[in-house]
């Protein structure tokens, strides 16, 4: 697959089509497995985490685990290219840095990936578009046992599949959703929700996973623990108990605004997308802070200029190393800029047509 055409198409999960897209971006579901009779990463020597990975990308290629699985060896890539791959969530910031072998595989449509040796040997993803995690479970799943017909996991009777951070240990399944809650900031609720689902033992992240900062009111939310949990518990936790009161909570602070501050959302929204259309030079976060205020505008009826998909697919085009590889060279982070709000206002012209 060459990274070049990928770096200029929108993603499949982004199409901002899904269920409850208005507040979910997306949903991930993850499963962390290792081999049996094989060491923890951090336990292998270089020789151990090669022969992991040659044998895990056999297994994946020869399998059926996805119609033309592509494979990446992430060592021999280049910075710019990683990095392609972190913001298209093919792969975590962890993946990129790693100084040892491993490698990702991945569907044409990105809707399924395969980390080999990031913290487990093996980390399968699937990422679907708004709310559907129950079909991305099922997805993740039926990919888990085409694999484990080749490959034998590590698993105790008692605790489940072992796995190198203790949180995973069990199912070894982590649910993941991208919201995008502007209205809760707005109104200054965004603290509690935030302590609720502390309370309720969720993890709360920026965009791209564990260890960055929320940026444009886009947060990442997902159950901490699997031991002692079957799946379908996990499920209707996260799936029933949880994640519908935060939606529900945002759409209620979006209805207070529209009553009480019509004017100041459509102050905000018609000042990000003019600023958008004259920009000569843009940073990543001022983009990402503009095309929040403009989504939110377009999901609450407010901004007819551009649609959800659009808006999506900014947030993505716009970072760094889309950028560069779209112009097909490295760029100092002035011109970045730049380049950014060129496209910026390219792309909001054609939308516009």
């Amino acid at each position: 697959m060459n990274l070049e055409d990928m770096a200029k198409r929108p993603t499949e999960w982004l199409r901002g089509n899904g269920h409850m897209s208005d507040v979910v971006i997306s949903s991930r579901v993850r499963l962390a497995r290792n081999l049996a009779g094989m060491p923890f990463l951090s336990r292998c020597s270089d020789e151990q985490k090669n022969d992991i990975q040659q044998r895990l990308r056999d297994c994946i290629i020869q399998s059926d685990v996805a119609d033309d699985t592509h494979y990446l060896d992430i060592a021999n890539c280049s910075e710019i290219d990683r990095s392609l791959l972190v913001e298209r969530h093919l792969i975590s910031r962890q993946h990129a840095r790693g100084a040892h072998p491993r490698g990702v595989a991945f569907s044409p449509s990105e809707t399924l990936a395969i980390m080999v040796n990031e913290e487990d040997h093996l980390r399968l993803q699937v990422l679907r578009s708004g709310l559907a995690v129950e079909q991305a479970v099922e997805e993740t799943i039926r990919a888990d046992n085409t694999l484990e017909e080749k490959l034998n996991f590590a698993f105790h009777r008692k605790y489940g599949y072992l796995t190198a951070c203790p949180t995973n240990v069990g199912t070894g399944l982590r649910i993941s959703v991208m919201l995008h809650l502007p209205a809760l900031k707005m109104t200054g609720e965004i603290e509690k929700v935030f302590r609720a689902a502390h309370d309720m033992r969720l993890a709360i992240r920026g965009l791209y996973g564990e260890g960055t900062e929320a940026t444009g009111d886009f947060f990442q939310i997902s159950n901490q623990t699997t031991l002692g949990k079957a799946e379908d518990q996990i499920v209707q936790e996260f799936c029933v108990d949880t994640l519908p009161h935060i939606i529900d909570y945002e759409r209620r602070a979006r209805d207070v605004l529209l009553t009480k501050r019509p004017i100041a959302i459509d102050d905000r929204v018609q000042r990000s997308l003019a600023v958008l259309k004259a920009a000569m030079l843009i940073s990543s976060d001022e983009t990402m802070y503009l095309l929040s205020l403009i989504r939110m505008g377009v999901t609450m009826g407010r901004c007819d200029e551009l649609d959800i998909a659009t808006v999506n697919e900014l947030l993505l085009m716009t970072q760094p190393a889309h950028l560069q590889k779209m112009l097909g060279r490295e760029l100092e982070p002035l011109d970045r800029a730049e380049a950014r709000a060129t496209y910026i206002r390219q792309r909001i012209e054609a939308a516009s047509k």
